[in-house]
């Protein structure tokens, strides 16, 4: 894989060539690989996963070649004190750390890794079908191992769970956000949310909760349609993406190519709907990154928990909006005629309402939803920190959910069987709420600048747009995340701007 150019005599020219050449190739198997993904869950037949489970293997091991080859190493070292320009050196700045992260950890390391998340995510699927923490639970000691073990190559000194969070590569990377602000909107959110959920309970607010469920079954074909008008209301530009079903909603892909998932219910149009118009959001920032720059850090999104500002921006500060329900309701009666006597306002409390037993993360509401991730998060740092062992985790977890949410868990797939994630991530969920303060923080600069509620009472989503794509999605990784934000709100991240958020907008919901 050696370049053609000679290290002794390579100009800085050549060395920024040579960076610009393995970020291509890095990114392009990338994009290869949400491509089967993409496949794999959309349109593979069910005898095509251990194929498809080894050719993923491939693509990340010739990924991990290219992050790793020595003529890249050299030619960062040779631009270290080069005169380059703003992006140049953006792009040297996040090729240089991923070199650093992947270089520092043996191939062996990154192998096991490989290894016992295979085997985890069998056995979560097996735990998960016989409700059976302890089918899981061993692979997952071995998942949390392999990853800590991972984290004491990259940085030997620091704290592995922070390591964990700050230093991963690629796609799952979270750059520039460290664990302090995590911690400390953490701790606003568990102080500020936790009473208010329990207002919500005790509230004897009558809210059209069933305005959607008591008028079933809802034709699927239909729902289709409905999403496809709802994409083409919000502005995607239909020749650079497709609409698909899947599982579980996802979308991945590049500015020129994005495919969006959903999933449907006969009980509700709203599954697909709010699940199309949060994945609209990812697909609005992928595809306003700098065309010119596919195939280098500026043409790649900053970081999962700013991607997922966009995508929670659009699912809540626009779909869940009473201006959205006053403009989009009569779309949605033509679509669906048993709706005809549904109001705008019903249809807005249906989608806003706080669900009294709130035991499944992917159900949750908007403001119950980040209780459910930082007991996520809390379990994932005591297990890094060995504070507890895995055999506590469903105890541990059900003592939580009562504290933070009022309910236990009547089962183990009810309780930390529900999600797949830990077979593979460790931290595996802190960046969605993350992306839903950032979300609530863009929302409130944006109303300094647009009348919001206008433009999505009229429809009018093009300036909306346009403000996100300046302040936000057109600068890929050209700003660390940091200032990238600070530039877009005029203020560091911060809790402050969605609990104001969910005060105002619950406190008027349920009359407290």
């Amino acid at each position: 894989m050696a370049a053609d150019t000679d290290k002794s005599t390579m100009s800085p020219e050549d060395a920024y060539d040579v960076v610009l050449e393995k970020s291509q190739r890095i990114l392009d198997l990338e994009k290869v690989d949400f491509l089967t993904r993409w496949d794999s869950d959309v349109m593979m037949p069910v005898g095509g996963a251990p194929a498809r489970a080894s050719q993923r293997s491939s693509i990340a091991a010739a990924q991990h070649r290219y992050r790793t080859d020595d003529d890249l190493g050299e030619a960062l070292d040779l631009l270290e004190d080069a005169d380059l320009t703003e992006d140049q050196d953006a792009i040297v700045r996040e090729m240089r750390r991923e070199y650093d992260v992947e270089t520092s950890v043996p191939e062996a390391v990154n192998g096991q890794i490989s290894t016992v998340m295979s085997r985890a995510h069998e056995d979560w699927k097996q735990a998960k079908e016989a409700n059976d923490w302890s089918i899981f639970g061993p692979s997952m000691e071995d998942v949390v191992d392999a990853w800590i073990d991972w984290s004491e190559h990259v940085n030997p000194d620091g704290d592995p769970f922070e390591t964990l969070w700050t230093k991963r590569s690629g796609y799952h990377a979270q750059r520039y956000i460290d664990l302090e602000t995590v911690d400390r909107i953490f701790d606003e959110l568990r102080a500020e949310l936790v009473p208010l959920i329990n207002d919500i309970r005790l509230s004897d607010a009558d809210l059209a909760t069933d305005a959607f469920t008591a008028r079933g079954p809802y034709d699927i074909n239909t729902q289709r349609q409905l999403c496809e008008d709802t994409l083409d209301v919000l502005g995607l530009d239909w020749d650079r993406a497709r609409l698909d079903t899947a599982p579980h909603p996802f979308s991945y892909g590049t500015q020129h190519d994005v495919r969006i998932t959903t999933r449907y219910s006969e009980e509700t149009p709203m599954t697909a709907l709010q699940g199309i118009v949060h994945e609209f959001g990812h697909t609005a920032y992928t595809h306003n990154l700098p065309q010119d720059h596919y195939g280098d850090p500026i043409g790649e999104p900053r970081g999962l928990g700013v991607h997922e500002s966009q995508s929670r921006f659009f699912e809540n500060h626009i779909a869940r909006s009473k201006p959205f329900w006053e403009h989009f309701m009569p779309t949605v009666r033509e679509h669906f005629p048993q709706l005809e006597d549904i109001t705008s306002q019903e249809a807005y409390e249906a989608v806003n309402q706080v669900f009294e037993d709130n035991r499944i993360r992917v159900s949750a509401d908007e403001l119950t939803y980040h209780m459910h991730i930082i007991l996520r998060t809390e379990i994932e740092q005591a297990l890094v920190a060995h504070e507890i062992g895995i055999d506590e985790v469903p105890d541990v977890w059900a003592d939580k959910m009562e504290e933070y949410l009022g309910v236990r868990p009547e089962s183990d797939a009810e309780g930390p069987l529900q999600d797949p994630h830990w077979a593979s991530q460790i931290p595996a969920f802190i960046t969605y709420t993350i992306g839903s303060m950032l979300a609530a923080q863009l929302n409130a600069a944006m109303r300094k600048d647009l009348a919001v509620d206008e433009l999505v009472r009229e429809g009018n989503f093009e300036p909306i747009h346009d403000w996100l794509e300046e302040r936000i999605q057109r600068h890929g990784q050209r700003y660390r995340t940091d200032e990238l934000i600070e530039r877009a709100t005029g203020e560091p991240l911060t809790a402050k701007y969605f609990v104001d958020y969910a005060r105002e907008k619950y406190g008027e919901l349920y009359a407290l």
